[in-house]
């Protein structure tokens, strides 16, 4: 059956108050252990940052000490490039000038005057400097360095293979052509002085740099004439079958199936 409710009729309201009573005594409990949890982590973070204060304060010479050096030694790299290594880099190339000019003549000259071109050319001439002189005045500099490279080549040139050992090992070079092309130059001075083996380590070196249509099949063949001296047939023949399969229109590829055959019937 139906409640009927008096109009104006209320609940009791104790149970409701205690309710809220014990819900607020538990968020006033909690908030204080909370607080007093923060206060700890706060507590132990002033610690620290009080601690590292005190280390900074106590070690602020030496900090200060290790930022200052290490400011010199940037503001000297930076000044003996502007001031010191620039110059020498323009004086040297400019020094370096008619030496490299005696050289490109005595490439394309014979007879006689291709040595005494290639004598210009490192020694000086006209009141110039030599290749030689270049590399003793310009240590360290790019064109003391290529230096090394146009001398080895001279005096292989001139059949000094010794001293073109020594320059062409003494230079180097991101330059992928220039750097095989010095290794080979080694190779063939070694080849001359009859060091096979070092030779062939030298090929192998150079073909090691880079990859080309024009230096990798020379290189290789000559590689493949060394191997086949030393007895080392497999080698050739792996380094003649490179040059019929990846270079077939090289200047090589006329010569390769004569040793080819050669290294396969050993």
């Amino acid at each position: 059956m139906a409640t009927y409710k008096k109009r104006g009729y209320r609940k009791p309201k104790e149970k409701v108050e205690e309710v809220l009573n014990d819900d607020l005594t538990n968020d006033v409990d909690g908030y204080v252990e909370g607080e007093s949890t923060t206060e700890e982590v706060f507590n132990t973070l002033d610690e620290s940052a009080n601690k590292a204060e005190e280390w900074v304060a106590a070690n602020q010479k030496y900090i200060f000490g290790v930022v200052g050096v290490i400011a010199l030694s940037v503001l000297l790299y930076m000044a003996y490039g502007k001031f010191i290594q620039e110059p020498n880099e323009a004086e040297a190339s400019n020094d370096a000038y008619k030496a490299e000019f005696y050289f490109a003549q005595a490439v394309n000259a014979t007879g006689t005057a291709k040595d005494s071109l290639f004598n210009l050319a490192l020694n000086g001439g006209e009141g110039k400097l030599g290749l030689l002189d270049v590399i003793e005045n310009y240590s360290g500099t790019k064109a003391g360095n290529l230096a090394n490279y146009t001398a080895g080549m001279a005096y292989l040139n001139m059949n000094d293979y010794q001293n073109a050992v020594t320059y062409l090992d003494n230079f180097s070079s991101d330059d992928e052509i220039l750097a095989a092309n010095a290794k080979g130059g080694v190779a063939d001075a070694f080849v001359q002085l009859n060091q096979l083996e070092d030779a062939l380590t030298h090929y192998e070196k150079a073909l090691a740099t880079t990859t080309n249509d024009y230096s990798t099949p020379k290189f290789l063949y000559k590689a493949a004439v060394v191997a086949l001296d030393l007895g080392e047939n497999e080698v050739a023949a792996k380094y003649l079958t490179r040059i019929k399969e990846e270079f077939p229109t090289s200047l090589e590829v006329g010569k390769v199936d004569a040793l080819l055959g050669k290294a396969q019937a050993k």
